[in-house]
C-alpha cells in the first residue's frame, strides 16, 4: 500500500529511474520507489505538519515493499496521482498550472496605486494603540473589483508606443495577475509599516533631532530592500521544499480561488456546507464591518472587556490580575477583532501546535513566573506595574532619558549617577530574558530538527526531490542568483552613504559587523516561520551585540537594530511572497521586479505619511493622546534605545546589574531544543513531536506592547478553530477557515478606516456613557495599579549603582 500524496514523489523515481543521492548509504540497493519512501520517512519523521496518520502510511508502505518485491506494481497503479504531502496545501492550492499572462500594465498600475494607498494607511494605523495593520488580504478584496472594472473600461487592443507593444485587456483579469497586484503590496509592508519609522520618530520626537527628508528617504529604502538580496539566495531552502508550507500564503490562495471561482461547495466534502466561498466570504466580511463599529466606536470597553476591573476600578491587585491592559488579564474575554489579531495577526492561519507552543510560553513565563516575581518584590516591582512598554526611574516616574544624555546625544555617566538608574516592569524584563532564550534556542532547534534537511538542499539545490509545484514552476525562467547579489551590494553601498555621510555616530565597521547577523539567521528563522507562522525576531541580539559594542549611542544602536533585524525579517517577506507566486505558478521574474519597484515607492511613501502624522495630529506620540494616537511601537523602540543605546547592556545585564539573572536565559535556551529533541526521537509519534522550544520562549515576541490578555485571546479562538473546528468538521475547515480569516480582517480594516476618516478627523466624539468613559478609567487602563507609590521627594531601590 503506497499513500496517493506520495505518488508524485515516486513518479519522478519512475521517470528518471535513479535513486536519490543516499544521506548515509543506507538507501543503497533499495527500489527507487522503496528508496524514496525511506527518504521522505527520514526527513519527515519529526515534521509537526504532516499527519501522523499519512506517516503511519508511509510506514506501511515501507514494509509491504520491503516484504513483497511484487508491491511495486502497486506503486504503479497511483502514479498518475500528484499531490502535496500536507492536506492544508492540498486543500488550497491546485497541483496544475494554467497559462494566463501575468506581467500586464493593468496589474502594474493596480498594483502600484494599491501600493501607495496601502502604504500611507499601514503608516497611518501603526501610530495607533492597539495598531491595525492592513493585511494583503484587504488588497486581494479591493485589487478584484478593480481588475473587473478595468476590463469595463480599457478595449482590447494592441497599442505600439516607440516600438513598445503593449494590450490594456489581455484577456479577463486573472488570478496570476492578482497575485502580482498583492505582492505588491505584501512585499512593501506585508510586516506592517516601515521599521524604520521607528527610528526617525524617536528620534524626532523624544531625542529632538532631524537629519531631514534625504536621509530619512534612503534609511528607508535601504533597510526595505537589502534584505531581497538575501531572500533571493534563500529561496532553494524557504521556498523550493514542500515541507516549507508558509500558512499564511495558504490565506492567500485560498482567497485568490474564491474571488475567480463563484462556484457552490460540494456539501458532501464539506460537513454540509453548499455555500460558495464568495458568498461566505461577503457575509462575514460585511458582519465584522457592521460590528466593529461597537467596540471601535459605540461601546469601546467591549474591547477591553474586563469587567472584573470594572466592579473594583480602584482594586490595585484586582487590576493587576484581570486588567487586560497593564495586568494579567487572568479573565480573557474581547469581543473585538482587532484586540485579537492586531498585534499578533489572525489566529486562525498558524497551526495548533504552534498555538499551543506559544501559549504555553506565556502561561509559564508571564504569568506563573512573571506573578512570583512581581509579588515577591523582585526588581523593586511593587513600584512598577506589571506590564507596559515604558522605562522607569527610581521615583516611579516614566525615565527621562534628556537627563543622562550630553549636548552631542551620547550617555553622561555624571549625569546618570546623579538622575537614576533604570526600572523595567515585571514582563517587560522577562520579555529580554526569554528573547536571549529564543535566539539560542532557533539555532540549537534548527540543526537538531532541520539540519540534515538543510545539508540535503545545499548539496542537491536544483537538483533536489521536487514536490509537484516545484516541477510546474520549472517551465518559467527563473531570476538568476547574480541579480539577488547585484542588488544586495547595491544596497550596501547606499547603506555605507547613510552611515557615514551624516552624522549618526555609527561607524561604517559596525556596519559591516551587523550585516553578518541576517546571513547567519534568515534561513534558521525562516525555516521556524514557513512551518509554523510565526516569525521570530532579532531584534534583541542586535540590541545586545551593539549595546556591548558601542555603549552610549542611542542613534547608533536603533540604525544597527534596524539594519540587523529588519534585514532578516524583510528577507523573509520577499522569501513568503515567493513562495505565494511559487504556489499560483506566477513567472519568478515577473515577481523579483513587481516586489522591488514596489518596495522602493512604498518607502518613499511611509516616510512622507510618516512626516505629515508628525506635523499634523495634535499630541501625536503623547500618553493621554486621546483618540490613542500613542505610537506604541516606536514608544517601545525609544524604550528600547536608552535600555540599550543610551545606559547599554552592561549596566544593565551584566555583573552586579539588577538584571543580570537574566543571563541565564541564553544557556536555558540553547540547552532545551537538545531535551525536547531526544524525547521527539525517543518517541516519534508522542506529543514531544510538537514541541518548539523556539516558539515557547520566542512566541510571545511582541510582549509589550502586546499584553497576556490579548494573547490568550488570539489562543482560545486559534484553539477553536485551528483544533475543535478542524478536528469535528475537517471538511468545512479545509473548505472555509481561510476564507473566514482573511474576511473578519477586511471588514475590520474597512470599519476602521470609515471611523476614522468620517469621525475622528472631523473631531467627532465618541458617546460619552459608562462604555466609553469608566470603563476606560480603571488603574489597569491609566497604567496605574501599582502597589507602593513613592512618597514626593524620595526615591526607590539602591543608592549606588552600576
Amino acid at each position: 500500500m503506497v499513500p496517493a500524496f506520495l505518488s508524485g514523489i515516486l513518479r519522478r523515481r519512475h521517470d528518471e529511474e535513479e535513486q536519490l543521492p543516499s544521506v548515509d548509504g543506507s538507501l543503497e540497493g533499495d527500489s527507487s520507489g522503496l528508496a524514496s519512501l525511506k527518504h521522505f520517512e527520514k526527513m519527515h519523521r519529526l515534521d509537526p505538519n504532516l499527519p501522523l496518520d499519512e506517516l503511519e502510511e508511509v510506514d506501511i508502505a515501507i514494509i509491504l515493499n520491503q516484504q513483497n518485491a511484487e508491491k511495486g506494481a502497486e506503486i504503479e497503479q497511483v502514479l498518475n496521482e500528484d499531490n502535496s504531502p500536507y492536506p492544508e496545501v492540498r486543500a488550497t492550492v491546485r497541483n496544475f498550472d494554467v497559462e494566463m499572462p501575468a506581467n500586464t500594465v493593468r496589474a502594474w498600475v493596480i498594483g502600484m496605486l494599491l501600493c501607495t494607498i496601502g502604504s500611507a494607511v499601514n503608516m497611518l494605523l501603526s501610530l495607533r494603540n492597539p495598531s491595525i495593520m492592513l493585511t494583503t488580504f484587504v488588497i486581494q478584496l479591493i485589487a478584484y473589483p478593480l481588475g473587473l472594472c478595468w476590463d469595463y473600461v480599457f478595449p482590447d487592443r494592441v497599442w505600439n508606443v516607440w516600438g513598445l507593444k503593449f494590450n490594456l485587456r489581455p484577456g479577463p483579469f486573472n488570478f496570476k495577475e492578482h497575485v502580482i497586484i498583492v505582492v505588491m503590496s505584501n512585499a512593501a509592508y506585508g510586516g506592517g509599516a516601515l521599521y524604520a519609522t521607528d527610528v526617525i520618530i524617536a528620534q524626532r520626537m523624544w531625542y529632538g533631532q532631524n537629519f531631514g527628508w534625504l536621509w530619512q528617504m534612503l534609511f528607508g529604502i535601504t533597510t526595505l530592500c537589502t534584505g531581497y538580496g538575501l531572500a533571493g539566495l534563500a529561496r532553494r531552502f524557504l521556498v523550493w521544499p514542500a515541507a516549507m508550507i508558509w500558512p499564511t500564503d495558504l490565506v492567500n490562495c485560498a482567497l485568490f480561488y474564491t474571488l475567480h471561482d463563484h462556484s457552490p461547495s460540494d456539501p458532501t466534502v464539506t460537513n454540509g456546507w453548499s455555500i460558495s466561498r464568495y458568498k461566505w466570504f461577503m457575509i462575514v466580511f460585511g458582519g465584522s464591518f457592521l460590528w466593529y463599529w461597537f467596540p471601535g466606536y459605540l461601546f469601546q470597553g467591549l474591547s477591553w472587556f474586563c469587567w472584573i476591573t470594572w466592579i473594583w476600578p480602584e482594586n490595585v491587585v484586582v487590576n493587576q490580575l484581570f486588567g487586560g491592559y497593564s495586568g494579567y488579564g487572568l479573565f480573557p474575554i474581547t469581543l473585538d477583532w482587532s484586540i485579537i489579531s492586531g498585534y499578533l495577526m489572525s489566529p486562525l492561519i498558524p497551526p495548533f501546535h504552534a498555538i499551543a507552543n506559544v501559549i504555553g510560553g506565556v502561561t509559564v513565563f508571564f504569568v506563573f513566573v512573571s506573578i512570583g516575581i512581581h509579588y515577591s518584590g523582585m526588581w523593586y516591582s511593587e513600584f512598577l506595574p506589571v506590564q507596559n512598554a515604558h522605562a522607569y526611574d527610581n521615583t516611579g516616574n516614566i525615565y527621562n532619558v534628556s537627563k543622562i544624555l550630553g549636548a552631542d546625544l551620547q550617555f553622561d555617566e555624571a549625569k546618570y549617577m546623579a538622575y537614576s538608574p533604570l526600572y523595567l516592569p515585571t514582563q517587560f524584563a522577562l520579555a529580554y530574558g526569554l528573547s536571549f532564550a529564543a535566539v539560542a534556542a532557533v539555532i540549537t532547534h534548527v540543526a537538531l530538527y532541520h539540519g540534515r534537511e538543510i545539508m540535503s538542499q545545499w548539496r542537491l539545490a536544483r537538483q533536489q526531490e521536487d514536490d509537484i509545484h516545484m516541477r510546474l514552476m520549472k517551465k518559467y525562467k527563473d531570476a538568476p542568483d547574480w541579480w539577488y547579489v547585484v542588488l544586495f551590494v547595491i544596497m550596501l553601498g547606499m547603506s555605507f552613504a547613510v552611515v557615514e555621510a551624516w552624522d549618526t555616530n555609527f561607524p561604517w565597521w559596525a556596519y559591516i559587523i551587523c550585516m553578518l547577523i541576517p546571513l547567519v539567521w534568515t534561513i534558521p528563522i525562516g525555516i521556524v516561520q514557513a512551518i509554523t507562522n510565526i516569525q521570530l525576531g532579532l531584534n534583541v541580539l542586535t540590541e545586545f551585540i551593539i549595546g556591548y559594542m558601542l555603549p552610549g549611542r542611542p542613534l547608533a544602536m536603533m540604525m544597527f537594530k534596524n539594519y540587523g533585524y529588519l534585514c532578516m525579517s524583510q528577507a523573509l517577506y520577499f522569501v513568503q511572497d515567493m513562495k505565494l507566486g511559487h504556489y499560483m505558478k506566477v513567472p519568478p521574474r515577473t515577481m523579483f521586479w513587481s516586489q522591488l519597484i514596489a518596495s522602493i515607492w512604498s518607502a518613499i511613501v511611509q516616510i512622507a505619511v510618516m512626516n505629515w502624522a508628525l506635523d499634523t495630529i495634535p499630541d501625536i506620540c503623547s500618553e493621554d493622546q486621546i483618540h490613542h494616537w500613542n505610537c506604541p511601537s516606536a514608544r517601545v523602540f525609544y524604550t528600547a534605545s536608552i535600555v540599550w543605546g543610551a545606559i547599554g547592556p552592561a549596566r544593565m545585564f551584566s555583573g552586579t546589574a539588577l538584571y543580570s539573572s537574566l543571563q541565564w536565559f541564553w544557556l536555558v535556551g540553547a540547552i532545551a531544543p537538545i531535551i525536547t529533541w531526544f524525547f521527539a526521537r525517543r518517541y516519534p509519534r508522542s506529543l514531544w513531536r510538537y514541541v518548539n522550544m523556539p516558539l515557547i520562549f520566542g512566541g510571545s515576541g511582541w510582549l509589550p506592547p502586546a499584553t497576556v490578555y490579548i494573547y490568550y485571546c488570539w489562543g482560545i479562538v486559534g484553539t477553536a478553530f485551528n483544533y475543535l473546528i478542524r478536528r469535528k468538521k475537517t471538511g468545512w475547515w479545509l473548505q472555509y477557515n481561510y476564507v473566514t480569516s482573511s474576511a473578519l480582517d477586511c471588514g475590520l480594516i474597512v470599519s476602521t478606516l470609515v471611523i476614522f476618516f468620517a469621525l475622528y478627523l472631523s473631531e467627532t466624539d465618541a458617546p460619552k456613557w459608562f462604555g466609553n468613559t469608566a470603563v476606560l478609567a480603571t488603574l489597569d487602563m491609566t497604567a496605574k495599579s501599582i502597589q507602593k507609590v513613592v512618597p514626593k521627594g524620595e526615591t526607590f531601590g539602591p543608592s549606588v549603582w552600576p
